[in-house]
């Protein structure tokens, strides 16, 4: 008897029809004597419906207002999921992600979980019934619900399966594992059989979509392997794991495009040290995360500028507009100029450490297309290019031939 968590995403329990063959499939698991807790993310699109119908109220709405109606989307799919459990008789039982014992940080909308107590969890557990759990939500030790941020179904199964030492955690999308590129955009795009922890912490934070980085960041920490796999079919599908050295042979692991960033231009800053400072300090205290950043060298006599520009998620750029507003008296730069119109491609793999000339057969690619680069950045396993995001995916389709054929 093994214990097994299975996380479904919201396109996997998009309707009762898709949330009956969840059940369908929990129901075989714990057939054959398993233990399963099940976490679920909100139907498709409801958390996003959601998201609009308090911007159509007010454009931005109180952070922990919007924690109490998105906490919503989730705890619907859970009791529909026991639902269905229950007319295959099977025995289940819904749970919020407080009632799982999942204990945050006060930052809405972006919670970090501190701590889980899954004492509840174990006792129903051993008491023969499926647990399913509310994903992407938990609770303040003050009792304020608090959510963790898009794609936090993925880190309450991570960090489920790392507090009940789970045997198996599952990860079910409506994809068949992780791909070397998007498949929809990609054509040649394959299927990986396994990919280290720290090639997908990139792809993840880098816009695939298959999974959340901090789920993986958590993942790493723990040690919890884990496979994405089909919710729709059977096939096998990507184990994510600590790095091998076979996988070093592999030069370029996956690229990704990620279209939902945008740039943040201050024109005309005061060149001296300090300010650059106080500006990306002002947004971290706002909780911005802030990616890519280039500030331009100042040349010439009379008083020194430069303009800064940095990258930051599309929906923080309403909120970082603010806050760089209210810093403009103080600084005295000239403008702001933002930029939704872009996109970060990216291309990943453990094997770049070892091989040169990655960055410049990148380059030649996109010079090949016509592609013009923005902004740059680089890691160890990572290249990123800022471009124009109407050409985003026919460079992606040229690196990904270039490199992974």
């Amino acid at each position: 008897m093994a214990l097994i968590v299975q996380k479904y995403g919201g396109t996997s329990v998009g309707n009762t029809e898709r949330i009956r063959n969840v059940a369908a499939r929990v129901a075989k698991y714990r057939a054959q004597g398993d233990q399963v807790v099940v976490v679920v993310s909100a139907m498709s699109g409801v958390t996003d419906g959601l998201i609009k119908l308090a911007k159509e109220i007010m454009p931005l709405p109180s952070e922990r207002e919007l924690d109490m109606l998105l906490a919503t989307g989730e705890q619907t799919t859970t009791a529909l999921t026991a639902i269905a459990l229950h007319a295959l008789n099977v025995d289940a039982v819904s749970l919020t992600g407080a009632q799982a014992g999942i204990v945050t940080d006060g930052v809405h909308t972006k919670a970090k979980i501190q701590n889980i107590t899954p004492r509840q969890v174990h006792n129903l557990l051993d008491s023969g019934k499926v647990v399913i759990v509310a994903g992407f939500q938990g609770q303040t030790p003050d009792g304020q619900i608090t959510t963790l941020g898009r794609g936090g179904s993925d880190l309450t199964a991570i960090a489920l399966a790392a507090a009940l030492k789970a045997d198996l955690c599952q990860i079910y999308t409506d994809v068949d594992g992780v791909y070397t590129a998007d498949p929809r955009i990609v054509k040649g795009a394959r299927k990986l059989p396994e990919i280290a922890y720290d090639e997908m912490l990139e792809l993840a934070s880098l816009g695939a979509k298959v999974m959340q980085s901090r789920s993986v960041e958590f993942a790493k920490k723990f040690g919890v392997v884990f496979e994405v796999r089909s919710s729709l079919n059977d096939n096998p599908g990507t184990i994510v794991k600590e790095e091998t050295k076979s996988m070093e042979d592999v030069v370029i692991r996956g690229v990704s495009l990620d279209k939902n960033q945008a740039k943040v231009t201050l024109v005309g800053v005061p060149d001296k040290p300090g300010v650059a400072a106080q500006i990306f300090k002002a947004l971290a205290d706002v909780t911005i995360n802030v990616d890519m950043i280039v500030q331009n060298v100042s040349h010439g006599t009379g008083s020194p500028s430069t303009d800064i520009s940095f990258t930051v998620d599309k929906p923080d750029l309403l909120k970082a507009a603010k806050v760089i507003d209210g810093l403009k008296a103080e600084l005295a730069f000239r403008e702001v100029i933002a930029d939704e119109n872009i996109g970060k491609l990216s291309i990943v793999g453990v094997g770049m450490r070892s091989h040169s000339g990655v960055a410049a057969k990148v380059f030649e690619t996109l010079a090949q297309h016509s592609v013009n680069i923005d902004m740059i950045s680089t890691s160890e396993i990572k290249i990123s290019v800022i471009i124009d995001l109407k050409r985003g995916e026919e460079a992606m389709r040229a690196v990904h031939e270039a490199f992974i054929g």
